[in-house]
């Protein structure tokens, strides 16, 4: 399963007590989808739970995730970072096999399979989906 840090913990709870949010329901949807820099990206939104979701329950603040990103999330961390030039939720995967330069796509590592390289994803040109 994953963990959740108590400061990531914190402002999910913030974020979800925003007006206009349900506190019967809202939750952060946490996915996993092809793109980015590295192939695989994550994906996060305040959302319901659908049928099917693992619920992980932080502090009253649900984290839903769908059955198909479950295998590239397990055993990770969310974190939060209150950077200057970069805050946000941040995911720490030990499935990743190397994650791009702005941290939101990683490569998924595979049994028997050295992760591919290319110097130009190492972050000077990141910016996400692409």
């Amino acid at each position: 399963m994953i963990t959740v840090t108590e400061i990531a913990v914190k402002h999910l709870q913030a974020l979800l007590a925003e007006p206009g949010r349900s506190a019967d329901g809202d939750g952060l949807r946490l996915r996993v989808a092809r793109g980015g820099c590295a192939g695989m990206e994550y994906q996060m939104q305040i959302d319901r739970r659908s049928d099917g979701d693992t619920i992980v329950d932080v502090g009253g603040a649900p984290i839903y995730i769908d059955a198909d990103s479950l295998p590239y999330l397990e055993g990770c961390q969310v974190d939060y970072s209150d950077d200057l030039t970069d805050s946000g939720l941040k995911i720490n995967n030990p499935n990743a096999a190397r994650s791009c330069g702005c941290g939101t796509s990683f490569e998924p590592r595979q049994e028997g399979r050295a992760p591919t390289y290319d110097p130009a994803l190492d972050g000077s040109v990141c910016g996400g989906s692409e």
